[in-house]
């Protein structure tokens, strides 16, 4: 039985556990295929290869960062999962309102996550573009698009009526065909090309080089090198969250986090691809000019399957990217629509809807999310989708204080979490924009310059910001009374 919020500030509806959270009845085995949805998405597997294929090992930098994350699932989520279940809490703008008493920390919260979500939307619609593109399906203006419209009118009616269950059902048959494809490519591939042993002495050598200086001196190098900082992002968008508050336990969470280095193994797998497309010198065949013209890199992996096998198993391997971006984008609506329904619809403008009343919003928003996803990617060239999602993960972070260690302890104050939230966000964007959208930043000092994850850099201005403001806000708050929905038994079975 869920208690109802003390104060009355959000009614419980059973939109809340239908629509947007599935009933929260989800086992271990469909939070699997659902959180590994969203955190490998169809574009994840089309550009790690393409990584590999374009810079060599760097691309692999991915197995360790995913698999360093999971310990944090295991410990800090299934708190989340228990007070918001106890609570009736659908989004984290509701977890934040409810914790910390204001809904204008709420507004950040999920304002941040909405921009966030919406290029990664539109990068699951770039994969099937690349496959639409490898097909061989072409044209000009409206015939051209076509049949990334048709896939839009498909995602737009599996979640309008169904919610979080249509995504839901549909994962599984979109692990089952990317496993089945990414283990058939790493056996059958491989024998074609003579073995492992070819394919890696096809790959240049510079490909296998991996080297992150912390220390470069600008004047001698002229730039500094990137270095994938360790980060936790993923797991604090939306969509992800969303995922997660469907488990219908905080076991089944625990659970997954030791489950989802499965999916890890098959991101390995398929990183190789690229170099399986460098050994198989796909980017110089002429039948496959015009798509490495046309979408870079990331058509390597569609034109090294068009080579190596049948129609018929292309065909399942494509489909299986193609589902696989659609599983992600509708639960990627479902998250913005859940967000806006409750943190802003509900908060600012209806506050008092009936069930219905806020079904119906939900499903129109998630329309507009999705089509204005589709929009974006016909009309605005594809480097921005991807630069836009880069610069989403620097916003995402910033969140990280008032939703995860918001889970674990009651120090943070309203005020320090809004500017750290508030410096973190402005800061990272101009580190960003004066990087040219890059998500690494070089900081100089003494002669040398520190390259990091831009990311990196301003969550720890945003911590060390709420900890010069503590004494401040100590003082300030001093005789009041903290506002706060939850108690320390809502975190715990």
């Amino acid at each position: 039985m869920v208690s109802p919020p003390r104060g009355g500030a959000r009614a419980i509806s059973t939109y809340c556990t239908n629509w947007g959270l599935g009933g929260r009845r989800f086992g271990t085995l469909i939070t699997w295929f659902l959180v590994g949805g969203d955190v490998y998405t169809a574009y994840t597997f089309i550009a790690v290869p393409a990584l590999a294929f374009g810079a060599g090992a760097v691309a692999f930098f991915a197995v360790p960062y995913t698999i360093v994350i999971y310990p944090l699932l295991f410990l800090v989520f299934p708190r989340l999962w228990h007070v918001c279940h106890k609570r009736g809490y659908v989004t984290a703008g509701d977890f934040v309102r409810g914790r910390f008493g204001n809904r204008w920390l709420a507004l950040a919260i999920t304002i941040t996550g909405i921009v966030a979500t919406l290029p990664y939307i539109a990068l699951q619609l770039v994969g099937i573009q690349v496959v639409i593109g490898a097909l061989g399906i072409s044209g000009t203006g409206f015939a051209a698009d076509l049949p990334l419209i048709i896939a839009f009118i498909v995602l737009a009616a599996f979640t309008y009526s169904s919610g979080l269950r249509a995504p839901a059902s549909i994962a599984i048959v979109k692990d089952i065909l990317i496993y089945i494809t990414a283990l058939t490519a790493v056996i059958v591939i491989p024998m074609q090309l003579g073995g492992f042993g070819k394919i890696f002495a096809a790959v240049p050598h510079r490909s296998y080089c991996w080297r992150f200086p912390i220390l470069a001196r600008p004047a001698r190098t002229g730039r500094t090198r990137r270095l994938p900082w360790f980060g936790i992002g993923p797991f604090l968008y939306p969509h992800t969250l969303t995922a997660i508050l469907a488990a219908n336990s905080g076991h089944a969470i625990r659970r997954n986090a030791a489950l989802l280095p499965g999916y890890t193994f098959v991101l390995g797998l398929l990183a190789l691809l690229g170099f399986f497309a460098l050994a198989a010198g796909v980017s110089k065949l002429p039948e496959f000019a015009a798509g490495f013209s046309q979408y870079g890199n990331n058509f390597a992996v569609p034109a090294l399957f068009l080579h190596s096998f049948p129609s018929w198993f292309t065909g399942i391997a494509f489909a299986a990217i193609g589902v696989g971006a659609l599983v992600p984008a509708a639960i990627m609506s479902i998250a913005a629509a859940n967000l806006y329904t409750r943190n802003i619809h509900r908060e600012f403008i209806n506050r008092n809807p009936t069930d219905k009343q806020e079904a119906q919003m939900a499903k129109w928003v998630s329309l507009i999310v999705k089509f204005g996803a589709l929009v974006f990617i016909l009309f605005v060239p594809t480097k921005y989708a991807i630069q836009l999602q880069l610069l989403g993960g620097i916003w995402i972070i910033q969140t990280l204080p008032a939703v995860m260690l918001g889970s674990f302890t009651r120090c943070l104050t309203t005020g320090r979490s809004w500017w750290g939230w508030a410096a973190g966000t402005i800061v990272g964007t101009v580190m960003a924009v004066a990087a040219n959208l890059a998500p690494t930043y070089p900081l100089a000092f003494a002669g040398h310059a520190f390259p990091g994850y831009t990311a990196f850099y301003t969550l720890i201005l945003n911590l060390a910001l709420a900890g010069v403001l503590t004494p401040v806000f100590n003082t300030l708050r001093a005789g009041r009374e903290r506002v706060d929905e939850t108690v320390a038994a809502d975190y715990y079975a």
